[in-house]
C-alpha cells in the first residue's frame, strides 16, 4: 500500500501519518448528513467489511478523557475500557468536550493527530486484519493503515473493549 496524497484533504491525522513516514491510504466518499451512523456509512460507501472500519470514541474513565477505537459493527464495552485503563468507572464523554480535546468534530474524530495525546485503547479485533480504516479527521474521509502503525502512533494498548 503506497502513501496517497490528495490535494485539499490534509488533516492533522494525515499530516501526522506523513510526518511519521507511515504507509497509508486515503479514502474519500460523499458524506450524507442524514446518515444514521458515520462508521457504517463509511464501510458501505467504500465497500469495506464493517469489522475493518473502526470508530473513535471518547469516554471518561474515572473522570479523565480516554480514546476507545472499536469496530463500527459493534459497540464499546465501557466496563472493559475502564478495566483496560486500570479504572473503575467509564462513561461516554460529553460531545463538546470530545471536540474540544481532539480538535475534530463528531463523526470525524480520528485517533491520530489529536490536539493532545490521550490514553488510547484499540480493540484486539484490529489485530486480525492486515489493515484497518479509521477516520482521517473529517466526515467523508478515512485512512487505512496497519494495526501496528496505529498502535505505535497513538501509543495505544490493545484489549477486548468491543462487543
Amino acid at each position: 500500500m503506497a502513501k496517497k496524497k490528495s490535494g485539499g484533504q490534509g488533516t492533522p491525522a494525515t499530516v501526522a501519518l506523513t510526518a511519521a513516514g507511515v504507509e497509508f491510504g486515503v479514502h474519500a466518499y460523499e458524506h450524507d448528513p442524514a446518515a444514521a451512523s458515520y462508521g457504517t456509512e463509511a464501510a458501505e460507501a467504500l465497500g469495506i467489511p464493517a469489522e475493518r472500519v473502526f470508530k473513535t470514541l471518547l469516554a471518561e474513565v474515572d473522570s479523565r478523557l480516554a480514546v476507545a477505537v472499536v469496530p463500527v459493527s459493534g459497540q464499546l464495552d465501557l466496563k472493559a475500557l475502564a478495566t483496560a485503563l486500570g479504572g473503575k468507572r467509564a462513561a461516554m464523554a460529553d460531545p463538546a468536550a470530545a471536540e474540544r480535546s481532539t480538535g475534530y468534530v463528531l463523526g470525524g474524530i480520528s485517533p491520530l493527530g489529536q490536539r493532545r495525546p490521550l490514553p488510547t485503547v484499540l480493540d484486539t479485533s484490529a489485530l486480525a486484519h492486515p489493515t484497518v480504516y479509521v477516520s482521517a479527521g473529517r466526515r467523508g474521509l478515512e485512512v487505512s493503515l496497519t494495526p501496528a502503525d496505529l498502535i505505535r502512533l497513538t501509543a495505544a494498548t490493545t484489549a477486548p473493549i468491543g462487543r
